[in-house]
């Protein structure tokens, strides 16, 4: 796959928040790289270093902890046009505790840490960028801690489909159901009263 395309993917991503030049669009481009992934495959395992930032071109990818009694978590999802890390990793560059897999073929384009702290040097407006980035994921998490607190079950999951509406065509039920905090058993009953 010719990396081109990929490199506009991010670039019109990246301009949305922040104005670069044409030298500074290429040297950020020069900074990244593609990473393919195979169903299943790990883009990160437990123990391992999160050593990159992952734009996600194409396709559909999940982060999970696995408990001590072999149970798996849904943390987070990822989509096209969106980042996935283990920022708890990253920033410090400390082994990870959680796992991130592709649910179908994926394309990423990656960043790693020195790449990424050259960039806030060369180009001051990164910096702006990711701020945006982290704050819109701050955000998010506090309203999925709100609405872990505030609503039943079925209202978490009627708040999810609305926001995320290709997501049960993307997630098996069971990670959904992790990703909600209730048993797949529970998410069946509330998807077959929603349907009657």
């Amino acid at each position: 796959m010719n990396d081109t395309p990929l490199h506009q993917l991010i670039l019109k991503h990246v301009l949305k928040r922040i104005s670069l030049s044409e030298e500074e669009q290429a040297h950020f481009c020069s900074l990244l790289s593609v990473r393919k992934l195979l169903p299943r495959q790990y883009l990160l395992q437990q123990g391992e270093v999160c050593k990159y930032e992952s734009y996600v071109c194409s396709g559909f990818l999940r982060s999970f902890y696995v408990d001590d009694a072999g149970n798996d978590h849904t943390l987070h999802f990822a989509m096209e046009d969106w980042w996935i890390a283990d920022s708890a990793s990253f920033i410090p560059q400390v082994p990870s505790r959680i796992n991130i897999v592709a649910q179908e073929a994926s394309v990423v384009l990656q960043i790693d840490r020195a790449g990424l702290e050259q960039l806030f040097d060369d180009i001051p407006a990164f910096e702006r960028f990711w701020r945006v980035l982290n704050q819109q994921a701050l955000i998010s998490q506090d309203q999925r801690i709100l609405n872990a607190i505030s609503m039943t079950g079925a209202e978490r999951y009627e708040a999810l489909i609305a926001k995320y509406p290709t997501l049960e065509q993307r997630l098996p039920q069971k990670h959904i159901a992790s990703f909600l905090g209730i048993t797949p058993v529970f998410l069946s009953q509330i998807r077959k009263g929603g349907r009657k």
